[in-house]
C-alpha cells in the first residue's frame, strides 16, 4: 500500500500549546530543588585527536563511541551498586584502525594502472587537476588515518542482547563488531570489501543491471566506479519484525534490523541483519536505492508508527542545500505502508551544506497524533521539519531557526525522551532548543547550557545526549591562549548533567520501559544522590512503596532493591589503611639519658596530663557510639536488603514453575530443579499463590523426586539457599539466577554488574528452557555475559 502525499498543508489558526514530553517538577513527588547543569566527574583523556565531523555516538545500551585518528575510544556507563565512590563509573576499552589500507576494486588491475597513468599527466587541466585533487582516486594521496564517522544499532541485536556498531574509516572501511564478551571487541564483516565484491560480479552497472558501455580510460566511468562504492555515512533502522514460514507450513517470527548506507554518488545500499547476530551468514544485501543526489552530506532514517500502520523511508542531505525522504519499500513487515515517491523537505539550493541529520518521533498534543520532526544544521542556522499525516496525506511545515549562533554549528544533538535539541557552534556556546507545538507549526524556546569553569575557553569538538538525556558528553581541547594556539592539545570528553535527580526520580517511576537497564543514566543520577547524600530521599521511598501497593510490580521490586542497596554501600567507611601499600617510613630508636629523662617527667604539668586524658577519653566514648549506630544502621540495611531479594526470587521461582508445569506433560527430570524450588517455597506458609502451584506440580510429578547430584562425589545437592549448593561434602557450586540449576561447569555467563550468574544453553536443552536462559538478570535486568 502507499501514502498519500498532501502538496499543501491545512490552514488553520494558530494557537500556542506548550509539549509535555516528561513530568514536571511539581507533577508528581519532590525528593530535592531543581539544579542548574552540574559537571560530572571524572574528565577523560584521550590519547589521540578526535576526528570525523560527529566524533561522538552514544547507544541504546550506555556506551560512548568517541571517534579518534587511531582507534574508536569507548566508554560504558555503568550505574556500580557496589561502590561508594561518586564518580561516574565508566569502562573504557577501544578498537584500534587497521593499519593496512583497502584498495577498491574498480576493474582489471592492468587497466586501472594504466588509467592512473594516463590520468596523472593528461593534457587537460580540469581532468588532471581533478583526478590529482581526488583523495579515493589517487594513489599518490596518502590515505588518512582514523575514524571517520561511528553508529549504534539499537538495543537487542548481538547474541547478548546489546548493540552493534558499525565503524566507518577515513579510507572508507565499512566495518560492524560486536562485543562478545565483556571488554572484548570483534571485527564481524567489512561491508565495503563484501559490496565491491558483489559489484564485481554484476560488472559494476546500476541497479537496472545495465552494463557500462565505457571501460576505465573514460574519466567519467572511473569516477563513477569509485564513487559507486566509497561510503559516506551509516545508519541503523529500529527493529522489524517478519513472518518466516516454516517447512510444515508454521509460522515463526524473525526479527531483522537494516543498516542504510549512503554512498559518495548518492545511492543508498540496505543491508539486511537477521538477529539475533551469531554469525556472517546472518547479514545480506538486501536493496539499492537510488537517490539522485549529487553531493550528498548525511543521512538519517524517518520511521513512522501509529497502532499497526507503520512507514519508513530515508532522509538524504546535500552539501548545496535540498533534504529529501526517499521511500524505503520493506516486505512482509505486518502493516507496512510505502510512499509512493520521494517527499522533499527543502528544496533550494543555497550553498549551505546539511549536517548534523536527526529525526525523532512525537506526539501532536493538539491533533493526538504522531508526527516526527527532522532537525539538521545549516551553517549557523538549524533546520526543522515537522512530518504529519492526516487523513488528507503527509504535511510537511518547515523553516530555519535564526540568530542561534554567531558562527556555523559544529555538533548536534538531540534527547528522544523529553525532546529537547543542543546545538554547539565553533566557539563553543551551547544553546538547548525545547519545542512548543501550535495547530500547524513549531515554536522554539531558545536557553543557554550553562557551561562550568572547566569547559570555559576549551573549543568543543562534538556533543552527544544518552540514550534517556540524563547526561551531555561534550569533547574538547584548548582554544586559544592568549591570541596563540598552544603548542600541544590535549583532547578530552567531559560529563554534563542534564536533569536533576528529582526529575530522574520522576522519568524512573513511569519509564513504559519497565527495565532498570535500559535506564542506567537517569539511575546514576539517583545513585549519585544517594551516594552524596548518605540517605534515600523519603518521598521516593513512599512513593515507591504506594505504587508497590498499587501495582506490585517486578519492576518496582527491582528499583527499591537498587535504593537499598546502594544506601548499604554509602554508609560504608572508606579504608584507612592499605594493606598492599608498602610503608616508606624507617623505624628510628631515639636514645636519650636517664637523667635527661627524668627531668622532662618532672617538668610535665600534671593537670593538662588530666585534661588531655579525659578529653581522649570522651572522644574515644562519642567515636565508639557513632562505629555502634552506624554498624546498627547497616545491620538493619542488610536484613532490608536480604528482605526484598527473597521476596523477589520466591516471585521469579514461582513465574519459572509456572513456565515448567506449561511446558511438561508427565514426570519429566529436566535441568530445572523442580522438587528443590518446590521444596523452598513450601518453607512459607502464608503465601497462598504458591500453595495452589505447588499442588499442581505434585499432582503432575506423581510422587516422584528428582534430586540434584554433585558432579564430583554424586551426593545430593539439598536446595537449601537460590544463591549457592553444597553436598554434604562441602563441594560448592553457584546457581543459576534463570533456572536455579548448580552450575558445575567451568563456564557460565555472569551479570553485567557482576550480581548473579547464569548458566549456558546445552544442545539437549528444548526451546522453552532455551528462552528462560535468554532473560536479563533477575535483581537489576542487566544483560548475561
Amino acid at each position: 500500500m502507499a501514502a498519500a502525499i498532501s502538496p499543501t498543508a491545512v490552514k488553520t489558526q494558530t494557537r500556542n500549546v506548550l509539549v509535555k514530553t516528561e513530568p514536571g517538577a511539581d507533577d508528581d513527588l519532590r525528593i530535592c530543588p531543581q539544579e542548574v547543569q552540574v559537571k560530572r566527574d571524572p574528565v577523560v583523556s584521550l590519547v589521540a585527536p578526535v576526528s570525523g565531523l560527529q566524533p561522538l555516538a552514544w547507544s541504546q545500551d550506555h556506551r560512548l563511541a568517541v571517534c579518534t585518528t587511531s582507534s574508536v575510544s569507548l566508554m560504558e556507563l555503568v550505574c556500580d551498586v557496589h561502590s561508594s565512590r561518586q564518580e561516574l563509573t565508566l569502562h573504557r576499552t577501544s578498537i584500534p584502525v587497521p593499519t593496512e589500507a583497502p584498495k577498491l576494486r574498480v576493474g582489471p588491475a592492468a587497466e586501472l594502472a594504466e588509467a592512473v597513468r594516463d590520468f596523472s599527466s593528461h593534457p587537460d587541466p580540469s581532468v588532471k587537476q581533478l583526478f590529482l585533487a581526488d583523495k579515493v582516486m589517487n594513489p599518490s594521496i596518502g590515505p588518512h588515518k582514523g575514524i571517520k564517522y561511528a553508529s549504534w544499532s539499537p538495543l537487542g541485536c548481538d547474541s547478548s542482547g546489546r548493540c552493534l556498531l558499525a565503524c566507518l574509516t577515513l579510507d572508507h572501511r565499512l566495518t560492524i563488531h560486536n562485543s562478545c564478551k565483556r571488554l572484548e571487541w570483534n571485527t564481524l564483516v567489512n561491508l565495503t570489501k563484501r559490496y565491491g565484491e558483489r559489484l564485481k560480479e554484476r560488472g559494476y552497472s546500476k541497479k537496472d543491471n545495465t552494463p557500462p558501455q565505457a571501460n576505465l580510460q573514460d574519466f567519467d566511468e572511473l569516477q563513477r566506479r569509485f564513487r559507486m562504492q566509497t561510503p559516506l555515512r551509516m545508519e541503523w533502522s529500529s527493529i522489524y519484525t517478519t513472518k518466516l514460514v516454516q517447512p510444515d507450513n508454521s509460522c515463526k517470527d524473525l526479527e531483522m534490523v537494516l543498516l542504510a548506507v549512503l554512498m559518495e554518488n548518492g545511492d543508498l545500499v540496505l543491508w539486511k541483519f537477521v538477529l539475533p547476530y551469531l554469525s556472517e551468514a546472518d547479514i545480506t544485501f538486501y536493496d539499492i536505492v537510488e537517490s539522485g543526489v549529487s553531493r550528498p552530506s548525511d543521512l538519517a532514517w524517518w520511521e513512522y508508527e501509529n497502532g499497526e500502520r507503520r512507514m519508513s523511508g530515508l532522509i538524504v542531505g546535500s552539501d548545496v542545500g535540498p533534504v529529501k525522504i526517499m521511500p524505503v519499500s520493506l516486505a512482509g513487515v505486518k502493516g507496512y505502508f510505502t510512499l509512493r515517491h520521494p517527499v522533499i523537505l527543502w528544496k533550494e539550493c543555497d550553498e549551505l551544506a546539511v549536517e548534523n541529520l536527526k529525526c525523532v518521533p512525537m506526539i501532536h498534543p493538539i491533533q493526538k497524533s504522531s508526527c516526527s520532526l527532522i532537525v539538521a544544521s545549516r551553517g549557523c542556522y538549524v533546520f526543522w521539519c515537522l512530518l504529519m499525516i492526516s487523513p488528507a496525506g503527509l504535511n510537511v511545515h518547515n523553516s530555519h531557526v535564526a540568530g542561534l549562533h554567531s558562527l556555523p554549528v559544529v555538533s548536534l544533538a538531540i534527547s528522544q525522551h523529553g525532546v529537547a535539541v543542543y546545538t554547539c557552534s565553533l566557539d563553543g556556546l551551547i544553546k538547548k532548543l525545547t519545542p512548543t507545538f501550535t495547530e500547524n507549526t513549531l515554536i522554539f524556546k531558545q536557553e543557554d547550557l550553562l557551561q562550568s569553569e572547566s569547559l570555559s575557553g576549551r573549543r568543543i569538538h562534538g556533543i552527544a545526549v544518552s540514550h534517556n538525556g540524563a547526561y551531555c558528553a561534550l569533547a574538547s581541547t584548548q582554544g586559544m591562549v592568549g591570541g596563540h594556539h598552544p603548542i600541544s592539545r590535549t583532547y578530552q570528553v567531559h560529563f554534563v548533567a542534564l536533569k536533576t535527580s528529582e526529575e530522574a526520580a520522576a522519568l524512573l517511576l513511569k519509564s513504559p520501559a519497565q527495565n532498570l537497564y535500559k535506564t542506567a543514566d537517569l539511575l546514576d543520577l539517583v545513585r549519585w544522590q544517594v551516594v552524596k547524600n548518605k540517605r534515600i530521599p523519603v518521598a521516593l521511598l513512599d512513593e515507591v512503596d504506594r505504587k508497590i501497593q498499587e501495582v506490585d510490580s517486578p519492576y518496582l521490586w527491582r528499583f527499591k532493591l537498587f535504593l537499598v542497596r546502594i544506601l548499604y554501600q554509602s554508609l560504608q567507611m572508606p579504608p584507612t589503611d592499605h594493606h598492599w601499600k608498602p610503608t616508606h617510613e624507617e623505624n628510628k630508636v631515639l636514645v636519650i639519658d636517664k637523667d635527661e629523662e627524668e627531668e622532662e617527667e618532672e617538668d610535665e604539668d600534671s593537670e593538662g596530663e588530666e585534661d588531655e586524658g579525659e578529653k581522649d577519653k570522651d572522644d574515644a566514648v562519642e567515636v565508639k557510639q557513632e562505629e555502634g549506630n552506624l554498624e546498627e544502621q547497616m545491620e538493619e540495611v542488610q536484613a532490608w536488603i536480604n528482605a526484598v531479594e527473597t521476596h523477589m526470587m520466591r516471585e521469579n521461582m514461582k513465574k519459572v514453575l509456572g513456565v515448567v508445569y506449561l511446558n511438561t506433560w508427565i514426570a519429566q527430570n529436566t535441568s530445572i530443579p523442580t522438587c528443590g524450588l518446590v521444596e523452598y517455597l513450601s518453607r512459607d506458609g502464608n503465601d497462598r499463590d504458591s500453595e495452589v502451584l505447588i499442588g499442581h506440580i505434585k499432582n503432575k510429578m506423581n510422587k516422584q523426586t528428582f534430586s540434584e547430584r554433585c558432579s564430583l562425589c554424586q551426593a545430593v545437592l539439598p536446595f537449601s539457599d537460590h544463591k549457592r549448593a553444597v553436598c554434604k561434602n562441602g563441594h560448592m557450586w553457584l546457581r543459576c539466577v534463570l533456572s536455579y540449576q548448580a552450575c558445575q561447569t567451568l563456564t557460565f555467563r555472569r551479570c553485567l554488574l557482576l550480581d548473579t550468574i547464569a548458566r549456558l544453553p546445552q544442545p539437549e536443552d528444548p526451546e522453552w528452557i532455551r528462552k528462560i536462559l535468554q532473560a536479563p538478570c533477575t535483581l537489576c535486568d542487566s544483560p548475561m555475559i
